[in-house]
């Protein structure tokens, strides 16, 4: 008697793996209304053409974006605060809870500028500096402490060349 055995072929095949693919990419990333202005700046870090970042630079304009760079790329403009390092310390509560930001404090930077208000004593200034720094959001008391020695470049790759390109308004120099 023969059997008849039909051997089955198999073959093996190579399984596809999905590609991964994020909600939302993060140099398209949509920030909230009235976003921290270091959520604009890391935004602008994301993008990977000048135009790119210009147009970041352009969509989230707003007066204390336009204060901060111009402290720290108008040449004009003096610290009245100490290079180096400030001695503060960071708020450490929950995002949304108990911060103030560069958005609403921006209209006291005048007072940490040479010409601002020459009137306050150097302790007084120190101390309303720290206070500030103390109430705002860590990253953007970071970002205040890099623009009063001009360094914001150092952490943000944001050129000069970006910031007269997205604010051709910006009158440069004659400040002090």
């Amino acid at each position: 008697m023969t059997t008849n055995t039909t051997t089955k072929k198999t073959t093996s095949r190579t399984r596809k793996t999905p590609a991964k693919t994020t909600p939302q990419s993060e140099v398209n990333k949509k920030l909230p209304a009235n976003p921290f202005i270091h959520e604009v700046f890391e935004l602008v870090v994301k993008q990977k053409t000048k135009q790119d970042k210009v147009n970041i630079l352009r969509e989230y304009s707003d007066p204390s974006v336009k204060a901060i760079l111009i402290w720290n790329f108008d040449d004009s403009v003096k610290s009245a605060i100490p290079e180096g390092t400030v001695p503060y310390k960071e708020n450490e509560v929950p995002i949304g809870t108990d911060h103030t930001s560069l958005r609403r404090e921006y209209r006291n930077l005048y007072h940490f500028i040479k010409g601002g208000n020459d009137s306050l004593s150097s302790l007084r200034r120190e101390t309303m500096f720290i206070q500030m720094l103390e109430g705002l959001h860590p990253k953007e008391a970071e970002i205040i402490c890099l623009v009063k020695d001009k360094n914001l470049n150092q952490k943000y790759k944001i050129s000069f060349d970006i910031v007269k390109e997205a604010y051709p308004d910006i009158q440069w120099g004659n400040r002090s």
